[in-house]
């Protein structure tokens, strides 16, 4: 079965707002997305990352060039990501439309991953 990734989007500054309460609630929201997806077989991974920005790399003239980011240019942030099974994008779409980080304000970029074995 196809793999797709969802990569959370810009729902920081709308949780940094948020009271410790709210937070709690909104980590069982994800928390319970993730178990109904797992308790269906169709979660395949996923995880928080951290809020610091990490590195973006790329090499100029054959050298390692080391920049912070990885959203430097942009100032993207990225919260987190899943990595689910569906058959297809519409099954895909179907289980994000209850994702917490909709009603968050945030945006989730689905894409398909390249099985390259």
């Amino acid at each position: 079965m196809p793999r797709y990734m969802l990569i959370l989007h810009d729902a920081m500054p709308v949780l940094a707002q948020m009271s410790p309460a709210d937070m709690q609630a909104i980590v069982e929201r994800y928390t319970a997305w993730g178990q109904k997806l797992g308790a269906s077989g169709q979660m395949v991974g996923g995880e928080k990352l951290k809020d610091e920005g990490g590195k973006r790399l790329s090499k100029a003239q054959g050298a390692m060039v080391v920049r912070d980011g990885p959203y430097a240019e942009a100032k993207e942030v990225i919260g987190g990501f899943y990595m689910i099974a569906a058959a297809n994008y519409d099954e895909a779409v179907a289980l994000c439309r209850d994702c917490p980080h909709l009603d968050l304000g945030g945006q989730i970029e689905l894409r398909e991953v390249d099985e390259m074995s």
